[in-house]
Parts: structure tokens; sequence; C-alpha cells
């Protein structure tokens, strides 16, 4: 599928994409770009995507590195 990048930088994923992976209305997604193939990847942000990180960063202490980075107490 084509889609054509407005001037101010937006584009609209099809809805078929969209029904695909599950995304509805406020669905975050993560833009990242793969510099070898020079693609844009789109990763929605939903439930399923969430519960499959789970577990994946146990142990590492994200949480107080955070909160160290941030200076909260």
């Amino acid at each position: 599928m084509i889609v054509r990048v407005t001037a101010k930088g937006l584009f609209t994923i099809p809805s078929a994409i969209r029904r695909k992976l599950g995304m509805t209305v406020r669905t975050s997604v993560h833009m990242d770009v793969d510099e070898q193939t020079r693609k844009i990847v789109l990763t929605p942000i939903t439930r399923e995507y969430v519960q499959g990180l789970r577990g994946k960063y146990k142990g590492r202490g994200l949480l107080k590195a955070l909160i160290a980075g941030k200076n909260i107490r």
C-alpha cells in the first residue's frame, strides 16, 4: 500500500492495516528507523505488545535507574 505524506509530515495508516494489528482510537505507536535497510518501523503499543514484554527486563533495576536519573526521591 502506498500513502502520501502531507506538508506537515503526517500520513494515515490504512484501516485494513490498523484492524490487522489491533489498533484502535488512541493506540500509541513506537516509531524507529532501521539504518541498514533505511526503513521506518512502526510498532503499535497494544495490550498484547506490553504483555509480551513481561519479564524481559526482570532484575535489572530499571525503576531505580529511572528514579535516580530523574532525581526523584
